[in-house]
């Protein structure tokens, strides 16, 4: 060992206390995610792993509680002029980076600039904006174009792309571009000297954490934090995770793999039940850039094809409380899920139609790379059940597997697959997310601006600014079925079923939030 290695290792050593064993796991939160943390921007990534690592180490100004409704969190309050144009947002005193600075006006006016170049709520903020300036160190202001209420709601979020605030010196990085510097204003400190991709994440209580008084109430409330450390153990096998759990070594299992959850129900001291109530939306998303989806009528090819029940079982399992079918363009079992159309996906499936449509389409046998998450068991069962789909109705089909990581990455790059391009890949999406126009990132046709797939469908974009200015709930409604019969026509993606995960903990843990993410605090060991 080097000398400088040594002074590192001794650093460390001192950095962190040594507990007796029983001590340290009284005082340890032993978490298993449900991937790998392989990029740790929650502006930058979409990722709901990522997403949950900004909930660990960053704060936003407003919180939604379980009933949907903003409230202030690092804000003090708010007050909107009366032609609804003018936000002025106070902060609430004590407030902290975790580099000890004081959190000013001017480091949330560049967290909010930062984000709005990339969330898809923060692009409408974007738009509309006319000004963002500080009054003083503590107030600032925003000024819009025409009002929005939703405001509060869209930096208050608990959907990705999250409103994190961060210095401001670190705020200014590119949007497209990822931080290197991850300090925080969360109630937990991210330890990135002790990180290792692909094995441990490391997060401590940070002390000078200043919570709200109210309950904890999903992102609203007090953040109260109950454990001085909170480990991230990254167990790609899910054999592995569940023995951890059952033999007390992990106390919390993100995404128990189905055929395993008989097993765990029956152990008396694990508690198996669903957490995120509004479950994932499992997509199939093209890429609009390149030959074969590029042509409508090919996407349309498959949709007669889709069997929801087939790709919700190779991911669930049999057991029907773990998914709901049939699933359209918003999540069902919200106020805006509706029939529209949707016997494209319920009629009687036929391969042979599709196979004809496909061949009047006018493909030519171009490669379909489908791309798949291997660490993801899920993800990973919905691109094999749409390769072999797809084979079957004659695409010529590389399914090309990598860890969720690199699936991140490689979506991103926009060429040909001849230049490490792709042509599809299969994902979930948070049913918050996709119940409601606004949010509904699968559902945008902005070009470049979209998520991955990058589709221009001009009649998508107005129907979704008509639905923030729709006037009540019935032409709220009105509007997300047209969205829903343009999307069986221009297919952005394919829905696949809605997958109503659960999740699986130690008795002895009481405490644990439910409404959306994974969240630590409120939680503690009894």
């Amino acid at each position: 060992m080097t000398r400088r290695r040594a002074l590192a290792a001794g650093a460390a050593a001192l950095a962190v206390p040594r507990l007796a064993p029983a001590q340290a796991q009284a005082r340890t939160l032993r978490f298993v995610p449900q991937a790998n943390l392989a990029n740790i921007d929650p502006v930058w990534s979409t990722a709901v792993v990522v997403r949950n690592h900004g909930l660990m180490i960053y704060d936003t100004l407003f919180g939604v509680g379980a009933d949907l409704r903003p409230r202030p969190q690092m804000a003090a309050g708010h007050e909107v002029s009366a032609d609804g144009r003018r936000w002025t947002i106070a902060l609430r005193p004590g407030l902290k980076f975790h580099d000890g600075e004081r959190v000013r006006a001017r480091d949330c006016i560049a967290s909010i600039a930062r984000w709005a170049k990339r969330d898809v709520l923060g692009q409408r903020l974007d738009a509309l904006l006319e000004e963002m300036r500080a009054l003083d160190d503590d107030r600032f202001e925003i000024r819009l174009k025409r009002p929005w209420p939703g405001l509060a709601f869209a930096l208050g979020k608990p959907s990705a792309n999250i409103c994190a605030v961060m210095p401001e010196r670190v705020a200014r990085t590119d949007p497209f571009q990822q931080i290197q510097d991850y300090t925080g204003s969360g109630p937990f400190r991210f330890r990135q000297d002790l990180f290792r991709p692909g094995d441990v994440v490391v997060y401590e209580r940070f002390a000078d954490y200043v919570p709200r008084e109210e309950p904890p109430d999903l992102l609203a409330g007090g953040k109260r934090v109950h454990f001085d450390r909170v480990e991230w153990r990254v167990m790609p096998d899910p054999s592995t995770a569940a023995a951890a759990l059952q033999n007390n070594e992990v106390d919390w299992w993100e995404t128990p793999l189905a055929d395993l959850l008989p097993l765990l129900r029956r152990h008396r001291d694990i508690v198996v039940e669903r957490i995120n109530e509004f479950g994932n939306l499992g997509v199939l998303r093209f890429n609009f850039l390149h030959p074969p989806f590029d042509n409508p009528a090919v996407r349309r090819a498959l949709l007669p094809a889709i069997d929801q029940r087939a790709f919700m079982q190779a991911a669930m399992g049999t057991d029907a409380a773990l998914w709901r079918v049939p699933a359209g363009v918003f999540t069902p079992g919200t106020p805006l899920a509706n029939d529209a159309g949707i016997e494209v996906l319920t009629r009687p499936r036929d391969l042979e139609a599709a196979r004809r449509m496909l061949r009047e389409a006018g493909y030519r046998g171009e490669r379909v790379v489908m791309l798949s998450a291997t660490d993801l068991p899920v993800l990973q069962s919905l691109a094999e059940v749409a390769a072999d789909l797809m084979r079957r109705v004659g695409f010529n089909v590389d399914l090309q597997a990598m860890d969720w990581g690199t699936h991140i990455q490689r979506r991103t790059n926009r060429g040909p697959v001849e230049q490490g391009g792709w042509s599809a890949f299969c994902t979930t999406w948070e049913g918050l997310d996709v119940s409601v126009p606004g949010s509904h990132q699968p559902i945008r046709g902005h070009g470049a601006a979209a998520w991955a797939g990058w589709p221009t469908i001009p009649r998508l974009e107005e129907l979704r600014e008509a639905w923030f200015e729709a006037a009540d709930p019935e032409q709220e409604r009105r509007i997300a079925e047209e969205i829903q019969r343009l999307v069986w026509q221009e297919v952005p993606f394919i829905p696949l079923g809605q997958v109503l995960p659960v999740q699986a903990y130690r008795r002895s843990l009481t405490g644990v939030l439910k409404g959306s993410s994974s969240m630590f605090w409120g939680v503690r060991r009894t």
